[in-house]
C-alpha cells in the first residue's frame, strides 16, 4: 500500500473526503473519519471522534475497555486530547485494498455503536463480555 492507493480506496467508500497534507477527513453516512498516514514511518491510522469524555458515564468508559477486548476486534476505542475515539492503526506498506476497506467499516461500526454494543463487527470473542447498555443512547461526533 501507498499512499495514492490508499487516498483513492478512501475516496471510493467515502460520500464525501477532502486531502490535506497527510490526512484525508472523510464522511460515511454523516459520520466523520480521518485517515492519517506517514510513508517514511509506515504507519496509517483511520479514526473517527465519538464523544468528549466529560460527556461519559464511568459504565461508558469500562464498557470501552471491556469491548476493546471482546467485540472492537480490530479497532480500538482509546482517549486522546479529552475525546473518545474509534482507532484503527497499522504498518501502511504491508496494508491490503480489503484491509483498507474492513478498517474504514469497522471504525465506522465502532463509533456508532458505542454506548450500546460497543462492537466493530458482529464477531464477539467470548469471555466475560459483561457490559452495561444504554440502547437509548448512539453518540458520534460530527465536528471537532
Amino acid at each position: 500500500m501507498n499512499s495514492e492507493k490508499l487516498i483513492e480506496i478512501i475516496q471510493q467508500e467515502a460520500d464525501t473526503a477532502a486531502i490535506t497534507n497527510n490526512q484525508i477527513q472523510f464522511s460515511i453516512n454523516s459520520g466523520l473519519l480521518i485517515c492519517i498516514y506517514d510513508e517514511n514511518a509506515n504507519r496509517m491510522r483511520i479514526i473517527s471522534p465519538i464523544v468528549k469524555r466529560e460527556e461519559l458515564t464511568e459504565d461508558e468508559l469500562l464498557n470501552a475497555l471491556v469491548a476493546n477486548f471482546h467485540s472492537a476486534l480490530d479497532v480500538k476505542y482509546a482517549l486522546s486530547d479529552e475525546i473518545i475515539w474509534s482507532v484503527y492503526t497499522h504498518p501502511l506498506r504491508e496494508l491490503g485494498d480489503a484491509q483498507v476497506v474492513d478498517a474504514i467499516q469497522q471504525v465506522y461500526a465502532a463509533a456508532i455503536t458505542f454506548g450500546n454494543t460497543y462492537s466493530s463487527t458482529n464477531l464477539v470473542f467470548p469471555g466475560n463480555s459483561k457490559k452495561v447498555v444504554d440502547t437509548t443512547k448512539t453518540r458520534v461526533l460530527k465536528k471537532l
